[in-house]
């Protein structure tokens, strides 16, 4: 009998033995990979906290204990033990279930998070809020050893330390982040998982010892406290109490017993922070995970049996165009250098790696110390390019400002998954990149239309000297329209890819593509349109500008992104100080987070169809000449 259906939140959990715990383990497995191979998501770090998040729900009470999973991703099992069965079969799709933790969805999620690193800050503040208010419920962070790649881990340790705040800390040890670990912490932890034998070697000792009549217990204690000594020298976990925390482990994340057990006695400590490290496994219970976790941590949908995709296309990913293009210009340019945060494969940097790794720099899950690294490559003479999603990017705003742009160094940011990126959602789209990068002094931001341009804005700033950002979508987008005017790209010059006559739409990445379409149905409608690749939004084609606001046609700006601050802002700024008329319609995304789902949903919902971007523009001509008529 199937334990899985009858399980409607945390407490059945913990009516259910041990034996069928070990059941319920394998039948979350089934679904989550069952599940996954039909909508795509995050499937081999899942599968490895499947076993850690059951014993989770056995020890602490949720809600009333607080759990927080960093970096969100890695939650499929607390949804499926939290009532949300019945929608799990939605996860990802428009409307449907958030692949992330989210507020709206339960009661048992307590924030809506995407980004790694920051849970043992929010989980510290819960539990200071906890103990100014004189509650005595337990709090407890979830993080990967990946995240404790962040910076930001080490600033909540230390402070959550020096304040003896009762905290629960659980590093989900699986060897992997994204991309396979990098640097002095991932060699730190493998010296922490090897003392795993210590441990049941210690356990093994201390039971035979408090067998002994009389002197058993305190020779156990006494050994118990000189083994802890030797540990700390020999075995590590000196680095987290050196911060403040109690350090217990490492755990097996496979036994369901023990740390169900272990969680009792962290319980139990109320004088200091505790750190509790437990070894789990990327892809558990699925072979082809396990031996492939990085190409199963996010995965489109796919077929179990031999884990190819389902309706494959041969179609590369922007970020692969990009990654094919720096290897170009690393053979062509001694200078050239590629940067990741963890993600060399996610932004193409695969064969950048191979063929020049020594010129290539993964750097963990450390966005901000990636930007002042570049910086620093740069001042020494070199051209560094960081591979980024556009969503992490925003990390690294300060660093930006105050180490690229403020020293005016030629840093290339390369800003993948600009705009909408589909099914991951609201904290991963990245419609904030340009707002936030037009209003940087000194940076040039590019955001090509076509695999085309993105070469020709790749080899662009190579040749200038300043930081620049290049903002291009998840999705490749191949050459589509030619400058009708035979203008070749150019920094700070914009192009014409079609000629009209009753009003321009000016538009950049993606959105160049659709105001083409939406062109070509409005000249059925006898709308004779022009359209302009704005691919140079920093600096703006001001003599373009200038000749399109004097023509006398009406302004349209579409873009794929927020419009405070955005395109549309920059270009209406612009055209004001000329005392020319401003656009009549800016088209993008409004004061809101935008929900996940199919891009072509999202794109809906938001207005950026072709076909709702011409009927927005029929409605405006149609405004436009009944205004005419009543001036005549």
């Amino acid at each position: 009998m199937r334990i899985l259906p009858s399980i409607s939140g945390p407490a059945d959990v913990k009516k259910l033995s041990l034996e069928e715990c070990e059941q319920l383990s394998s039948e979350v497995r089934q679904c989550i990979i069952d599940t996954v191979s039909h909508q795509g998501g995050h499937l081999a770090s899942n599968l490895g906290i499947v076993d850690l998040t059951i014993a989770l729900h056995r020890s602490f009470e949720s809600p009333k204990d607080q759990l927080i999973f960093d970096v969100g991703h890695q939650v499929y099992a607390h949804k499926l033990l939290t009532g949300r069965q019945e929608i799990f079969k939605t996860l990802r799709s428009y409307h449907g279930m958030s692949g992330f933790p989210s507020r709206e969805e339960s009661e048992h999620d307590l924030f809506d998070t995407g980004h790694s690193s920051t849970s043992i800050s929010m989980a510290l503040g819960l539990a200071r809020a906890r103990d100014l208010k004189g509650d005595n419920h337990h709090v407890v962070a979830i993080v990967g050893d990946g995240a404790l790649t962040g910076g930001e881990c080490y600033e909540a340790m230390n402070d959550a330390g020096q304040g003896h705040t009762r905290l629960i800390v659980i590093l989900n040890d699986n060897e992997m982040s994204i991309s396979k670990n990098v640097g002095a912490l991932s060699k730190y932890f493998k010296n922490l998982r090897a003392s795993a034998s210590w441990y049941g070697g210690k356990k093994r000792f201390k039971a035979r010892m408090t067998r002994i009549p009389l002197v058993g217990k305190p020779l156990a204690r006494l050994s118990e406290n000189i083994m802890n000594m030797v540990k700390s020298v020999t075995t590590g976990g000196e680095l987290f109490e050196a911060l403040g925390f109690r350090y217990l482990g490492p755990f097996d994340g496979k036994n369901i017993e023990e740390m169900s057990r272990v969680f009792e006695e962290a319980k139990a400590i109320t004088d200091m922070p505790v750190l509790i490290h437990v070894v789990t496994k990327k892809g558990y219970g699925y072979d082809l995970a396990e031996c492939q976790p990085e190409r199963f941590h996010g995965t489109a949908p796919f077929r179990v049996e031999t884990g190819l995709k389902r309706g494959l296309s041969g179609s590369k990913s922007a970020a692969e165009c990009a990654g094919e293009i720096l290897v170009r210009l690393a053979s062509e340019d001694d200078r050239v250098l590629a940067v990741t945060a963890a993600m060399r494969s996610g932004t193409g940097l695969s064969s950048f790696s191979q063929y020049f790794s020594n010129r290539f720099f993964d750097v963990g899950i450390a966005e901000q110390h990636a930007v002042s690294l570049c910086a620093g490559m740069a001042r020494g003479g070199f051209r560094p390019f960081f591979a980024v999603y556009a969503t992490f990017f925003q990390r690294a705003y300060d660093q930006m400002i105050h180490d690229v742009c403020l020293q005016n160094l030629p840093v290339c940011v390369l800003a993948d998954h600009a705009g909408l990126v589909g099914d991951d959602g609201k904290t991963h789209h990245g419609v904030f990149v340009i707002p936030m990068c037009l209003s940087m002094p000194n940076l040039l931001v590019l955001a090509p239309r076509d695999s085309n341009e993105m070469e020709n804005a790749i080899r662009a700033v190579l040749k200038v000297n300043s930081p620049s950002v290049i903002a291009y979508p998840k999705e490749r987008i191949d050459p589509y329209a030619a400058d009708v005017q035979g203008r070749s790209f150019e920094i700070g010059h914009w192009q014409i890819l079609r000629d009209g006559s009753d009003t321009a739409l000016l538009a950049a990445g993606r959105m160049t593509m659709h105001a083409v379409k939406a062109a070509d149905l409005l000249e059925k409608q006898g709308i004779h349109t022009t359209v302009v690749d704005c691919c140079s939004l920093k600096p703006m084609d001001l003599y373009m500008l200038h000749d399109l606001g004097t023509s006398g046609m009406p302004l349209v700006t579409i873009e794929e992104g927020q419009l405070e601050g955005g395109m549309g802002s920059e270009i209406a700024r612009l055209l004001n100080e000329m005392k020319l008329p401003v656009p009549k319609l800016m088209m993008g995304i409004g004061d809101h987070f935008v929900t996940h789902g199919a891009m072509s949903c999202l794109l809906e919902e938001c207005g950026l169809m072709p076909e709702q971007i011409a009927a927005r523009v029929l409605e405006l001509a149609d405004k436009e000449n009944r205004i005419n008529r009543a001036e005549h």
